[in-house]
């Protein structure tokens, strides 16, 4: 299911005024100097927070999306003439303004590292101007999520993790793309029922603690409950989780109507909650029932259940995974790298900018990958190049065609041919090696003395 069908394309209509003010400031004054020559803006993390050992690209989608359908309102131009800062004929340029511009990007679902371009646009520099704030924003959220999620993967071993975090997360824009997010790094379902809809992500969920609180008798909430639905998952901590566990075994060996798939712990000590029921359900002769866990997990806790051998069958994650509790924020760049054929950059200590539009060539064997090069994009190099022609002249082209299952294979195809360290939770010794080439840091050499110069 391609990811900006009907529904999702809507998600990024009349967004021309979602951004910040400089950028209309600066674009008046581009206008006014002339100033609408080719630029090159590279989006890139300046360095992986401390509790990353890679990050997992993903926003794309909606970027594209948001180049394809930028224009601005009628609603739009009305309210920017009563700021009393744009003149009728810089208005009129915004009515006109479209992206005519080209895109590079790596696919959603790659790991990349500090400095490496997540994407590199080019286009009219009013045009790639314009467009920062919103590419910063979707970009920045869901590789947030989707880095957080791969996470949670590798700590669960094999055993599915879903995702039930919309309610704790911040607005209804994160708590959609967090689902699609989590869904490319391997999450196995969502709770989040509009996110199903729009993204074709698989959805799980049955019953909160209310239902059974509705309900005078907790075993008869369960009995109606699995009547209705068919292979359910029953709560069982409303109360007492071993009482509830009890209950469950009792309905099942009375009713051949009762089909129950599994029980779920969301309190209490679980490794041990999980092991007595285990050991209820087995000598009932129940094996087949699953245990499931949730209730404030992380990838901590989870991969301390795994590591203790805990008979628990999937996660539910909530909070942790949906705001990205350790590490929220990337210190994320989108930086101009060039305009009007000659490289740009800063000379601001502490963030460098590598000139010019680049590539990265990623170099492993039949083992999997052993380190990243990051060069100019006219250079050649024998490993595999990361970014993709994705938008040309404003159109879309088939490498920017997202089938979200698509890439989540391709996501659990690059993070297996990681070095095996990088996928541990604690910090990877040594870090993945990523070099600039001779030829890109001649050039930034170049760059930086004719700033000097001119000066």
């Amino acid at each position: 299911m391609h990811t900006h069908g009907t529904d999702a394309r809507a998600e990024h209509r009349e967004l021309a005024l979602f951004t910040d003010l400089y950028e209309l400031t600066m674009l008046r004054a581009y206008y006014e100097e002339g100033m609408t020559g080719t630029a090159v803006f590279s989006l890139f993390v300046r360095r992986l927070p401390e509790q990353r050992n890679f990050l997992l690209a993903c926003g794309l989608d909606s970027v594209l999306d948001y180049l394809e359908n930028l224009r601005f309102s009628e609603a739009d131009l009305e309210y920017l003439a009563t700021l009393d800062r744009f003149p009728a004929d810089f208005l009129e340029r915004l009515r006109a303004l479209r992206f005519t511009g080209n895109v590079y990007a790596v696919p959603e679902g790659t790991p990349l590292f500090a400095d490496e371009p997540i994407l590199e646009l080019e286009a009219p520099l009013p045009e790639a101007q314009l467009a920062e704030t919103f590419i910063m924003n979707q970009i920045t959220v869901q590789t947030v999520l989707a880095s957080k999620a791969a996470r949670m993967v590798a700590a669960a071993g094999g055993r599915p993790v879903v995702d039930f975090g919309a309610r704790r997360m911040h607005g209804l824009d994160a708590a959609l793309k967090a689902a699609r997010a989590f869904h490319i790094a391997g999450i196995a379902s969502t709770s989040n029922v509009l996110a199903g809809r729009r993204y074709g992500v698989p959805l799980s969920g049955t019953m909160a603690h209310s239902y059974v609180q509705a309900h005078d008798d907790e075993s008869a909430a369960f009995r109606n409950f699995a009547r209705l639905y068919p292979g359910t998952v029953v709560l069982v901590d409303t109360y007492d989780t071993l009482a509830g566990v009890r209950r469950v075994i009792d309905l099942i060996k009375a009713g051949p109507d009762i089909d129950i798939s599994a029980v779920r712990l969301d309190s209490g000590d679980l490794a041990s909650l999980a092991r007595e029921s285990r050991r209820l359900l087995d000598t009932a002769g129940l094996s087949h029932i699953r245990i499931l866990a949730s209730g404030g997990l992380d990838e901590q806790r989870i991969a301390a259940l795994v590591a203790e051998d805990v008979p628990i069958d999937g996660f539910g994650v909530g909070t942790s995974m949906g705001v990205s509790a350790d590490a929220p924020d990337l210190d994320i760049a989108y930086k101009l790298c060039e305009y009007a054929g000659s490289g740009r950059l800063k000379l601001s200590a502490g963030k460098p900018i590598l000139p010019g539009r680049k590539q990265v060539y990623r170099f492993g064997g039949d083992s999997g990958d052993e380190r990243d090069l990051i060069t100019l994009a006219d250079e050649q190099a024998p490993g595999r190049p990361l970014l993709q022609p994705v938008m040309r002249n404003g159109t879309r082209l088939p490498a920017g065609e997202t089938d979200i299952n698509e890439a989540r294979d391709y996501a659990a195809g690059q993070i297996a041919r990681l070095p095996p360290r990088l996928l541990d939770l604690a910090a990877a010794d040594p870090p993945y090696p990523v070099a600039i080439s001779d030829a890109l840091g001649a050039y930034q050499e170049q760059v930086r003395e004719a700033v000097h110069e001119r000066r």
